[in-house]
């Protein structure tokens, strides 16, 4: 079993929802064939480098996942057939890769825990009103009396 990791990037016009269903359904082809998804990471709407079907922004999703090497062939058979899918790039992780995808994966996950942390912590503490006091000005008549004695 090899450890693999696919990017591919969706057509922007599509819902929320149905971005989502497709998501799921490259996961389903992956896990019908017996590979075991490991990670699966939702980057957004982001910008092209170059503009591909006459569109600047796509989806971008990555799955890592482990299975037999002929499970790549059906998922990129999938990848081809579905219209919604602009690009894709499906690649088999060495064991540096592997180790490097660990150790990003955990940090993102401590960021995430970080994240809630802090959300959690600002809901938590009340939150206390600001009141900006206006600048004092010296008194100006004052000044200019004495300069014509």
């Amino acid at each position: 079993m090899n450890k693999y990791e696919t990017v591919f990037i969706l057509t922007p016009v599509l819902s929320d929802d149905q971005m989502k269903e497709t998501v799921e359904k490259f996961k389903s082809v992956l896990t019908d064939n017996g590979a075991t998804i490991e990670n699966e990471e939702n980057w957004g709407l982001r910008k092209l480098a170059y503009p591909i079907e006459n569109k600047n922004t796509g989806f971008y999703t990555l799955i890592e996942f482990e299975g037999e090497p002929t499970i790549v062939n059906k998922l990129e058979t999938a990848f081809r057939r579905d219209e919604k899918v602009i690009r894709f790039l499906t690649f088999r992780l060495d064991k540096y890769a592997a180790e490097y995808a660990i150790k990003r994966r955990a940090v993102r996950q401590a960021k995430l825990e970080e994240r809630a942390a802090q959300e959690a912590a600002e809901k938590e503490a009340p939150v206390a009103p600001v009141v900006e006091e206006a600048p004092q000005e010296a008194p100006v008549a004052e000044a200019n009396e004495e300069t014509k004695e």
